[in-house]
C-alpha cells in the first residue's frame, strides 16, 4: 500500500482541502479520504484503519514519500490501535542482532 497526501485542492462543504490516497500498488485500488490540512498523524492512522486495515488486512508493505504526518507520530498511533507496539533496536545490541 502506498500513502500520500494531496492537497490545495477547492475546498468541500466541510473544509476539506486535500485527500489521504490508499493506493494497492498490485491491484491498483485506490481509497480517497478528505482531510483538512490540519490532519495530525494520529488522525491519519485511524483514517488507516477505517478505510484499509478493516476491509483488507494489514498489508504487506507500506510505502511513503516521508511525510511528516507519517514519521514517527503516524506508526506510533497505528501500532497503538492495532494493539501492538513498536520496539526500536539499537545498533550493536545483543539482543537485537538475529
Amino acid at each position: 500500500v502506498s500513502m500520500d497526501f494531496i492537497f490545495e485542492l477547492p475546498a468541500d462543504t466541510r473544509g476539506h482541502t486535500g485527500v489521504l490516497a490508499f493506493v494497492c500498488r498490485l491491484s491498483k485500488m485506490v481509497r480517497l479520504v478528505a482531510v483538512k490540512k490540519s490532519v495530525t498523524a494520529s488522525q491519519a492512522a485511524q483514517l488507516f484503519v477505517d478505510n484499509v486495515f478493516r476491509h483488507h488486512g494489514l498489508p504487506e508493505a507500506f510505502v511513503s514519500d516521508r511525510d511528516p504526518r507519517f514519521v514517527p507520530h503516524f506508526w506510533t498511533h497505528l501500532f497503538r490501535l492495532l494493539g501492538t507496539r513498536l520496539d526500536m533496536s539499537t545498533a550493536d545490541h545483543p539482543q537485537t542482532d538475529g
